[in-house]
């Protein structure tokens, strides 16, 4: 896909058929995303004091589509795909999170070349599932990622202490961060302490919780020498990120708040010791106003770049 200055400014294409061609390579030629996979230039790597800025486009797999009072914003494919080629084409991006169909997509659109790519791994704890903490891991594996050339996967981790359900979550986390880290890819774990309230699950965003959530997900594993953090922008960040030593990316999640607030938290958290950059969704790629690459530049500048990249 090609996109015009005006698709790629408002994230507009009307056009019905304009993925079609993808339904005609998955009918045809399935091994096309093998060999795009292969053939994919990549990413010349992380460094410390060059953050990386990363969207994620995972939510779909586990049937959450809502953006803010929109249930279904994230149902139409075509738009998805749309919004995150405008994001990927954006220079400061450094890559994408992505459940496998979304990764095949943007595989076979040639929009990850020169890109970090992370594949998310537990998709099994649908929202609103009855047994949504027992979250099984139904998407990438650690041998799919290596055999796609990624750099490694993301794995959400709940921890509802009144729920027997979490242990089963916990064992099956520390089993993925043994075999990312086998083949040298990086295991990007999401912590959370969880909760069931009126029969939704909600996430404790206070300090101390998500404290304790690190350590408890920084201890999974029988190394952590390829871990990640995935961790919310709460209050008392400096607290926070005094509770690890690893890598942490900020994640965006559905803000209640305004874009210029929300940037504002982002860049006050940016600027404290490890943390390595944003992995941000669907704040960027449904802003309120629709602009998808003026909300993706606006993040891009908040990241810190002391470092060059090499030249390829």
């Amino acid at each position: 896909m090609t996109l015009t200055h005006a698709a790629s400014t408002n994230a507009v294409d009307d056009n019905p058929r304009r993925y079609e061609h993808l339904s005609t390579i998955r009918l045809e030629d399935p091994d096309a995303v093998a060999r795009a996979a292969k053939s994919r230039r990549h990413h010349p790597g992380v460094k410390a004091g060059r953050q990386n800025f990363i969207v994620a486009a995972d939510h779909p797999a586990r049937g959450a589509l809502s953006v803010g009072s929109d249930p279904v914003a994230m149902a139409d494919r075509r738009q998805l795909l749309d919004r995150l080629q405008i994001a990927l084409a954006n220079p400061a991006v450094d890559g994408v999170l992505a459940s496998p169909d979304i990764m095949d997509d943007l595989l076979l659109l040639g929009a990850l070349d020169g890109k970090l790519v992370f594949g998310s791994m537990n998709r099994g704890g649908l929202s609103g599932l009855v047994n949504e903490f027992d979250d099984r891991f139904t998407g990438h594996t650690a041998a799919a990622l290596e055999a796609l050339g990624a750099d490694g996967g993301k794995m959400l981790t709940r921890i509802c202490l009144g729920d027997p359900d979490t242990v089963v979550t916990l064992e099956a986390t520390a089993k993925a961060i043994d075999s990312l880290a086998e083949r040298k890819l990086i295991a990007m774990v999401e912590p959370f302490l969880s909760f069931r309230e009126n029969g939704r699950v909600r996430n404790d965003l206070s300090t101390n919780s998500v404290i304790k959530s690190i350590a408890i997900a920084e201890g999974l594993g029988s190394t952590s020498a390829y871990t990640w953090m995935k961790l919310p922008v709460v209050a008392e960040m400096e607290r926070v990120m005094a509770a690890t030593t690893m890598p942490t990316v900020l994640l965006g999640g559905d803000p209640d708040g305004s874009q210029d607030e929300v940037f504002a938290t982002w860049g006050a958290a940016l600027c404290l010791p490890g943390v390595q950059g944003l992995t941000v969704g669907r704040t960027l790629l449904y802003p309120a106003d629709g602009d998808v690459a003026g909300a993706v530049a606006a993040a891009a500048s908040l990241l810190h770049h002391t470092t060059e990249l090499p030249e390829n």
